[in-house]
């Protein structure tokens, strides 16, 4: 990675990140039959991390601790450039491995469908 560059803002990064998408959907309205075989790229690049962590960061789920016992507050607490770097390196390694979502189905209320229930405890998958 390269440690020289400045580091992102959220407004940087959001422009980049529109810029890129305006000029995808203008590519991809001009020719229909056209194929976008390197989007790994942008999934790995900071701009797109740093997006990707802020819209994460604004769900209400983003207050307990995923599967992994870490909270966003403590990622952030911990770290927000360094954790960011370590997945953009685990990503263009091929080595990043997301941990498995502990879930179980339970009925609906008033009918015989079923909804998924995602734990939020890794120990105990409740």
């Amino acid at each position: 990675m390269n440690t020289d560059a400045p580091p992102l803002t959220s407004f940087g990064a959001e422009r980049r990140v529109r810029e890129i998408q305006t000029k995808l959907h203008r590519w991809a309205t001009d020719d229909s039959d056209r194929q976008f075989r390197d989007l790994f790229n942008l999934v790995c690049d900071p701009a797109f991390l740093l997006i990707a962590w802020e819209r994460v960061r604004e769900n209400r789920g983003a207050r307990s601790a995923g599967v992994d016992g870490k909270s966003a507050y403590y990622i952030e607490r911990q770290g927000l450039g360094e954790f960011l770097a370590e997945v953009r390196e685990d990503l263009k390694a091929q080595q990043f491995r997301p941990l498995p979502v502990r879930e179980r189905m339970i009925p609906k209320v008033g009918g015989k469908k079923l909804r998924r229930l995602v734990s939020r405890d890794p120990v105990h998958g409740t």
